[in-house]
């Protein structure tokens, strides 16, 4: 692939992963909740979920999500429901993903995870409209596809993990921070409105 578009396309997507959105303001409420290892796995789902929407957006799976818009307003609902269920039972101090000072181990499967990274990375309107958007100018007609698909996707996967892993890292040292009994309370509510605040913008946008 010619380097001068990967000299172009690797800072451009590296800026705009790095700017504070709904899958970097999940790992980082995961990274307080329940630290940065098990938070991987999120991380896991998010990214093969992005590669999916940019896979979709160049061979046109994203016209048919846009011509039949209500497949993708029930998706979008489906994810913020799941999200503000879980952020209000973190507030509460409910739930598998609440931090407990007795015990921090999460008792969720992986797999819910998994699920929870995938669903929030194709239910993001504003994943697809980028995606829609950028990737298209970067593709090369006269020469094949396929090939220039897998270095872009592998860039986006990459630039997203190392994304993710900055704030959930981050997450993890404010825990840390707050890591005491009476700061417990406070750091389930502090994780609970940011991920029902995701949740929020994922309904809304």
């Amino acid at each position: 692939m010619n380097t001068a578009i990967l000299g172009v396309f690797i800072p451009t997507f590296f800026f705009v992963s790095i700017t504070p959105g709904m899958c970097m303001t999940l790992a980082l409420t995961l990274g307080m909740s329940i630290g940065y290892k098990r938070t991987l796995w999120m991380m896991l789902g998010e990214v093969f979920g992005v590669a999916a929407v940019a896979i979709s957006a160049v061979v046109g799976i994203a016209a048919v999500m846009l011509n039949y818009p209500l497949i993708f307003t029930l998706c979008k609902t489906i994810g913020a429901v799941y999200l503000a269920y879980l952020g209000i039972q973190m507030w509460l101090a409910r739930g598998k993903l609440a931090i407990s000072f007795e015990q921090h181990a999460f008792t969720g499967s992986d797999w819910d995870l998994v699920v929870q990274g995938f669903v929030t990375a194709i239910a993001n309107p504003k994943g697809w409209a980028f995606m829609i958007s950028l990737l298209p100018p970067f593709i090369d007609n006269s020469v094949r596809i396929a090939p220039q698909l897998a270095y872009l996707v592998g860039i986006i996967m990459i630039s997203e993990f190392v994304c993710m892993s900055l704030y959930a890292t981050g997450g993890k040292g404010l825990r840390r921070a707050l890591n005491k009994p009476n700061n417990i309370r406070l750091l389930n509510r502090i994780a609970g409105t940011l991920m029902i605040g995701v949740a929020i913008w994922l309904f809304v946008s």
